[in-house]
């Protein structure tokens, strides 16, 4: 009796673990508007110029969202790659191995910090062999993606060994 077994696929077939999509920091507008927002002066908490600057700015912030939405990039991660897929035809674009790269760091450039988002740099080696940008709470998706990679790698060792 055969039996599916959650989580593992055949060698020769990729699956698609995890998909997600930028944050709409990606757009420089948004990361300056990020920073404005950040700004703590005013009246207590809830008076301040950043969340007067963020009611300000709610159409913009929408127009970014939906423009986003329709013509920006996702990324997927399967058990072979982490790709870059054009939102329209869902095609992919650029993309990099699991074992291409040995560490992921995550980088918040200014203004991505109030949408919780931040930059993950693949590296081998300490080179930089690939970027996602803005990624929404990139904390979870690098555990995922190291957690993915290791057993890639992990399978091809074994594969290799003769296993």
């Amino acid at each position: 009796m055969k039996q599916a077994i959650a989580g593992v696929a055949p060698t020769d077939t990729e699956v698609e673990i995890m998909t997600i999509w930028p944050s709409i920091s990606m757009y420089g507008l948004a990361r300056f508007h990020g920073q404005l927002y950040e700004n703590k002066a005013g009246f207590g908490p809830i008076f301040t110029f950043g969340n007067a600057i963020a009611l300000a700015t709610i159409p913009a912030a929408l127009g970014l969202y939906f423009f986003r939405a329709i013509f920006g990039p996702r990324y997927r991660l399967s058990n072979r790659r982490v790709v870059i897929q054009k939102s329209l035809s869902g095609a992919d674009g650029a993309y990099v191995d699991l074992d291409r790269f040995d560490d992921i760091t995550v980088s918040v450039r200014p203004g991505q910090g109030w949408y919780k988002a931040g930059d993950l740099i693949f590296t081998m080696a300490g080179a930089e062999t690939f970027r996602l940008s803005s990624v929404q709470r990139p904390e979870p998706f690098r555990q995922t993606c190291l957690k993915a990679m290791q057993g890639f790698v992990g399978v091809k060792k074994a594969l290799g060994a003769g296993a």
